[in-house]
């Protein structure tokens, strides 16, 4: 029997088992087994496993945003109108037949936006040129998920399904689980929470499907099985979601109000142009970035040449993004901004900067 045929069928053995307290460890041994075929199908096997033509796009930018979606759902033309880029459009399905990658200019920071072929069903068994696009999907820092409005929620259904199915999470954070694999001294499993979701007997189970007989492990908090097993697994993926709802002139206004209401949700229309402005600005937020000014002693800051940092960065992170030798010679920081109580304000290399921050950097 083939790892497709396998996977099938614990798939089905998963659909049709009755979901309570008494089927748990069944279901948790299932999902174990199941991620690890999933994990075997979706391994590179030879010279055949590179990510194929158009695909080894060079990362680059301040961020790299994967825009993924059905056939036909407008990706191709939101790419062109908010970049630079051509990308080929037209009224059939399957335009798009590698990775193509364009670059939204926002807020002095250069988003690279790739426009992914048309993912469909069973793209997670490598179906269409699946496989390879995930591959990219998964170097992205978020991925931008294309929907048709005139077709509800199904496909966001099906494509969260897929990307679920290859170890991407999405608007999901790590599980607080400390997990370590050891060579000798047996499994020893704690926890700092009641657990209410599996149990120790569940845990050391799905560890010797896995092969892991010696280890440790401290749930933080309560997690089910597949929060576990993706733990153990160790690949996954968390990254922000986007998701936009194209061609909203074809529905109701009381749907569109309805879609807009969701969560992480934009609406938009690509060929009327509607909304595309305010698409851009979420992106920017769900990216997390931030970007700040740098001032000269005794000179205006450079308001037009900003710093585009991840939110959360410190003042060493500044001046490795001026030279990686600045810290070296580092004595205090002067800081205006919204990050400090007074302006300026002398702080030292781990100090946190805030968007739109004024920062003078002051050597030995």
């Amino acid at each position: 029997m083939g790892i497709l045929e396998r996977i099938s069928e614990i798939e089905h053995e998963i659909n049709r088992t009755q979901k309570n307290k008494a089927t748990e460890y069944h279901l948790g041994l299932l999902k174990a087994k199941l991620a690890r075929y999933r994990a075997q199908l979706l391994e590179p096997t030879g010279k055949s496993g590179g990510k194929g033509e158009g695909f080894d796009v060079m990362k680059s930018g301040d961020a790299r945003v994967a825009l993924i979606g059905f056939p036909s759902v407008g990706k191709s033309t939101f790419l062109s109108t908010v970049t630079n880029t051509e990308s080929a459009v037209a009224a059939y399905e399957f335009t798009t037949l590698t990775c193509v990658p364009g670059v939204i200019r926002y807020e002095g920071a250069e988003i690279q936006l790739l426009d992914l072929p048309g993912i469909i069903e069973g793209a997670a068994q490598g179906k269409g040129r699946g496989r390879q696009v995930i591959a990219v999907a998964r170097t992205a820092d978020m991925v931008l998920m294309m929907l048709d409005a005139t077709k509800g929620e199904i496909q966001k259904k099906l494509l969260e399904q897929e990307l679920e199915a290859v170890g991407i999470r999405l608007n999901k954070k790590k599980p607080k689980i400390y997990f370590k694999q050891r060579k000798t001294g047996g499994l020893t499993i704690n926890s700092m929470v009641p657990l209410t979701k599996m149990d120790e007997k569940l845990a050391q189970s799905i560890l010797s499907e896995y092969k892991i007989y010696n280890g440790e492990v401290l749930f933080r908090e309560d997690c089910n099985a597949d929060e576990f097993i993706d733990v153990v697994v160790g690949n996954r993926m968390y990254m922000p979601c986007l998701y936009a709802y194209n061609k909203i002139d074809q529905i109701s206004i009381e749907e569109v109000d309805r879609l807009a209401r969701m969560p992480n949700t934009v609406v938009i229309s690509c060929n009327m142009r509607l909304n595309i402005d305010y698409l851009v600005e979420k992106i920017w937020e769900h990216l997390n970035l931030i970007k700040v000014f740098t001032k000269k002693r005794g000179q205006k800051p450079d308001l037009v040449e900003g710093i585009i940092l991840r939110n959360g960065a410190s003042i060493e992170a500044v001046c490795h993004s001026i030279h990686r030798s600045m810290v070296d010679s580092f004595k205090y920081a002067l800081v205006w901004g919204t990050s400090v109580k007074f302006n300026p304000q002398r702080v030292g290399l781990t100090h946190q900067v805030h968007h739109e921050d004024v920062i003078q950097i002051l050597s030995k």
